[in-house]
């Protein structure tokens, strides 16, 4: 994994991590409820998850990378069709509006709120099917680092990029409760950026 292809990554995995989705608008509502510090808990929890998907990466893909690239070609051609149905999933959501509810005490113990978020994501095939998809693109074969160890850093690298940007979310949120919500359109255009993203995404697994 040269320095290039690991700065490729890392650029993508931040695109990726800012693009809306439901964990996201999860940490935005709870930040809008409860505060920054209940949403950066929660956000931690949810960057942890990843961590395990990348575990079920490693023990199954590299095999596949290493000895069979018919089966490498089969699983870049899976992941952009799952992108594309993604994509159009996207576009196709209703935009509900965020709620803010009056401000209140959150009696949720911190560890609990952190567990809830690692089980969230750790529990959701479609982000193991989604690391499928992404991981293997950034492997370079040639390199003196094996493939599992290309796959462990880049999730872990993900997982502290998802950590960082949610944390962010959340304080944004929570000191910017009142504007977000005033804004109506803002679930549309975060639907639309995420179906568009997802679709480049899926192209770019096909033709790049």
């Amino acid at each position: 994994l040269d320095s290039m292809t690991y700065i490729s990554f890392v650029g993508a995995a931040i695109l990726l991590v800012i693009a809306p989705g439901p964990d996201s608008m999860y940490i935005l509502t709870k930040s809008l409820s409860s505060g920054a510090r209940k949403g950066i808990t929660l956000a931690w929890g949810l960057a942890t998850g990843p961590i395990w998907h990348t575990f079920l990466v490693m023990v199954g893909v590299a095999a596949f990378i290493q000895h069979s690239p018919m089966a490498f070609k089969a699983l870049t051609y899976c992941g952009a069709a799952y992108l594309l149905y993604l994509s159009y999933g996207a576009f196709r959501a209703k935009a509900e509006p965020i709620v803010l509810k009056t401000e209140q005490a959150d009696h949720t113990g911190n560890w609990a709120l952190y567990r809830r978020g690692l089980f969230m994501n750790a529990s959701n095939p479609k982000v193991l099917l989604f690391f499928l998809a992404l991981l293997p693109q950034f492997i370079d074969a040639s390199a003196a680092f094996s493939p599992s160890f290309q796959i462990g850093l880049m999730g872990l690298t993900f997982s502290l990029l998802t950590g960082i940007i949610f944390s962010l979310y959340a304080i944004c949120a929570g000191h910017l409760r009142n504007s977000l919500a005033k804004h109506q359109k803002f679930p549309y255009i975060m639907n639309k950026v995420e179906g568009t993203l997802l679709l480049l995404i899926a192209v770019g697994l096909l033709f790049l």
